[in-house]
């Protein structure tokens, strides 16, 4: 009985899941997209501060420290709170949905400039720079997100629509969820602060024009 009524459940997280993460892809796609819809001037700056980064860099302004853990940190928990907030209310489940398709746009527009501005190269150092942090904070954000969902149609039906049941056990899950995504979401910092700063400074080489880090 218990495992047939688990079913639906399982089900319907089963397309939320693809739901959000169709929706990030789709940002992806955009954001990337985006960078040819900008003028050359845009371009341009675009290219300047790409520069100014390589060289940052370079100059190891950017060593892992103690302080841009707890930076990067702070800016990701900020991120899975606001998620895990929204998710209370019924109002807030489309603005879940909106910063999911934003986090997207931010990831493809990122790649997206490297590529368009370095080609191959670009997209080597795209792997290095904005993959191994994503990968980790991505999902934690698709998680907390499902789970934010997952809540609100939860108050709809279970409070909207007349059927009065317990809510503890729904909140209690989406509040552990968001807590357990927050300490990933923390190696992600980890990741950024530590161990992106390596890479990058292997990698400078293909964007900066002083040879092949390879």
């Amino acid at each position: 009985m218990r495992s047939s009524s688990l079913q639906p459940m399982i089900k319907d997280q089963l397309v939320l899941y693809v739901f959000v993460s169709v929706l990030f892809v789709v940002g992806l796609v955009f954001g990337a997209l985006l960078v040819n819809a900008l003028t050359l001037d845009q371009q341009q700056d675009l290219a300047g501060d790409v520069q100014q980064f390589a060289q940052r860099i370079q100059s190891g302004m950017l060593e892992g420290s103690t302080e841009s853990f707890w930076e990067r940190a702070i800016f990701h928990a900020k991120w899975i709170i606001l998620i895990w907030v929204l998710g209370l209310t019924v109002v807030g489940m489309p603005l879940v949905l909106a910063l999911d398709f934003l986090k997207g746009v931010l990831v493809g527009f990122a790649v997206g400039t490297l590529v368009s501005q370095h080609e191959w190269k670009g997209l080597l150092f795209s792997l290095v720079s904005v993959a191994p942090a994503n990968l980790i904070v991505v999902p934690a954000l698709l998680i907390a997100s499902v789970s934010a969902v997952s809540f609100s149609i939860y108050i709809i039906k279970n409070r909207l629509l007349g059927s009065y049941g317990s809510m503890s056990q729904s909140f209690i899950s989406h509040t552990s969820t968001g807590v357990l995504m927050i300490f990933i979401a923390l190696g992600a910092a980890l990741v950024e602060s530590f161990i992106s700063p390596v890479l990058l400074k292997w990698a400078v080489p293909l964007i900066s024009g002083l040879g092949s880090g390879l």
